[in-house]
């Protein structure tokens, strides 16, 4: 099976995109091929972000590669953390940090909505390819559900009644913003292959 090095440190994520993409590809990790150094992310924005990381892997190491971005875009917030997500209560901060934040930020606001944002950047050979998958929601009062990572416990995907901390990973990573660019990422691949 051809092998595909994704450009993260996040073990969550590479295990979403391991199970999205098993059957198709093998994906590799950092740790895999030996890099321990870190990854620049200073753009000021999500599909910015995915191409920097995804340039910097393919110049430093001469693979094929693919990196990801993601944020939360909370429309009472105009946008925010977006960009920010991963670090939106502070350099070092953990996931529970940034979901009390944004419990707090959203005291007494009744427009709650919100969406997830992924952007994919590819680049196999010299040709650059972005997906993005987003997903419409909202951000409900308290955590709900142990799985999952990040805003996962107080982000409720439109259409269901249950967070994407609650659901099953399978239906998770069925609809959420990662598993829907990760779906346009392998419908291209598979297209290149035939």
């Amino acid at each position: 099976m051809k092998k595909l090095l994704f450009a993260t440190n996040n073990a969550h994520k590479l295990e979403e995109v391991k199970q999205l993409l098993s059957g198709y590809y093998e994906v590799i990790s950092l740790s895999d091929v030996g890099f321990e150094g870190e990854i620049p992310e200073t753009s000021p924005t999500i599909e910015g972000n995915a191409l920097q990381k995804a340039r910097f892997i393919k110049q430093s190491l001469g693979l094929d590669c693919f990196a990801d971005d993601t944020g939360l875009e909370v429309a009472a917030l105009h946008g925010a953390p977006g960009v920010y997500s991963a670090r939106y209560a502070g350099e070092g901060c953990s996931y529970d940090d940034n979901v009390t934040k944004m419990l707090l930020e959203m005291q007494g606001i009744a427009h709650r909505e919100a969406r997830f944002r992924t952007v994919i950047a590819l680049i196999i050979g010299n040709e650059e390819k972005l997906f993005e998958g987003i997903v419409e929601g909202m951000i409900i009062q308290e955590r709900k559900g142990a799985s999952g990572f990040g805003y996962d416990p107080i982000f409720m995907p439109e259409g269901y009644n249950q967070t994407f901390a609650e659901m099953a990973t399978s239906l998770k990573n069925e609809i959420s913003h990662r598993g829907r660019a990760v779906k346009l990422l392998a419908q291209w691949l598979m297209a290149m292959k035939a």
